[in-house]
């Protein structure tokens, strides 16, 4: 549930108000000592049905609102949920340690993993210290790094994509911000240990596939992953921000859209109304899917894994082209 209607988008601030009209009822029964049972069922009848008439007829633009919701969880609360002994590994061995870029070892259920994730903060101060979830070319090379040992020891890398795209900054782009995108993602087609990425938010251009590039590939019900973003798109085509909606619909961003035409593997439900609703509960359904996806490939040799990614995504343009 979400903690003020300040951080409510437009569509649910109606929900919010009922939730508000019920939690002030319960505070006045218990100050009056009043019988408020028949009007709180009332209400949260009234509410259950606008959630799922809400919920249930989402447009493009608003599960993008949703992906970007402020109180969605982010790479670190899933890391703190369900990654156990995480150690956190900082620095590319070449420039600076870039922290939009998460990465470490730790152990989800049974298995040693390798987790790298892009992280966005949750207020003023976190968000300027991952610079919103868009990494430096460090960060990339980082993730590299990572990827690398993954390889020789064997481990299986878990990736949480989060980020509206690379960090377009002049100094990324004197230090390779290109370059390092590229490099990320060959060195994703490279390894031979599983790789299961999970796109958590927004998925944004080269950003994000270039830890994306993996044998499976993820996403919660109302994520976004797309070449470029809504507003970007809106900008380049039709120069006007007013467009944005209309670019929305027209990049098929959604995770019902990405999984029709064969980009990504599967779809996590998401409790009614986001994950920011029931971070528990989505953390209980992402480690599930993710235990079943890593029990499924390492059961895979590892050439057959670096084959079977390649193929994927050789496989993955063929498809899309077709389609269009």
């Amino acid at each position: 549930m979400t903690d003020s209607t300040d951080m409510a988008l437009d569509f649910e601030k109606d929900i919010l108000e009922i939730e508000e009209k019920i939690e002030h009822l319960k505070l006045l029964a218990k100050d009056e000592d009043m019988d408020i049972t028949r009007e709180t069922k009332r209400l949260e009848r009234k509410l259950s049905q606008h959630i799922n008439r809400t919920y249930m007829n989402l447009s493009a633009w608003q599960k993008a609102q949703i992906a970007r919701h402020p109180l969605r969880p982010h790479c670190l609360d899933y890391i703190h949920a369900f990654i156990d002994d995480f150690t956190l590994l900082a620095g590319d061995r070449c420039f600076a340690d870039d922290e939009a870029m998460v990465c470490g070892l730790g152990k989800l259920g049974e298995y040693a993993v390798v987790v790298i994730g892009q992280e966005k903060g949750n207020d003023v101060d976190s968000r300027i210290k991952y610079n919103f979830g868009m990494a430096r070319p460090e960060g990339y090379r980082k993730a590299q790094r990572m990827m690398d040992l993954a390889d020789k020891f064997h481990l299986p890398i878990i990736s949480f994509v989060d980020t509206a795209g690379a960090y377009p900054g002049v100094d990324a782009e004197a230090r390779g911000q290109a370059e390092a995108i590229a490099t990320s993602i060959e060195k994703c087609l490279k390894v031979k240990t599983p790789i299961i990425s999970l796109i958590i938010g927004e998925g944004g251009s080269g950003g994000a596939i270039a830890i994306a590039t993996a044998n499976r590939v993820l996403m919660l019900e109302h994520s976004i992953y797309s070449v470029i973003s809504p507003e970007g798109c809106a900008s380049i085509l039709w120069r006007s921000a007013d467009k944005t909606q209309e670019a929305t619909e027209a990049l098929r961003l959604t995770a019902q859209d990405l999984k029709s035409l064969g980009i990504i593997d599967e779809i996590i439900k998401e409790p009614l109304g986001g994950a920011h609703r029931n971070k528990e509960q989505t953390f209980n359904s992402v480690k599930e899917v993710l235990l079943k996806h890593l029990k499924e490939l390492s059961a895979v040799s590892p050439e057959d894994l670096k084959k079977e990614r390649t193929e994927k995504f050789l496989k993955m343009g063929r498809n899309v082209t077709a389609e269009f």
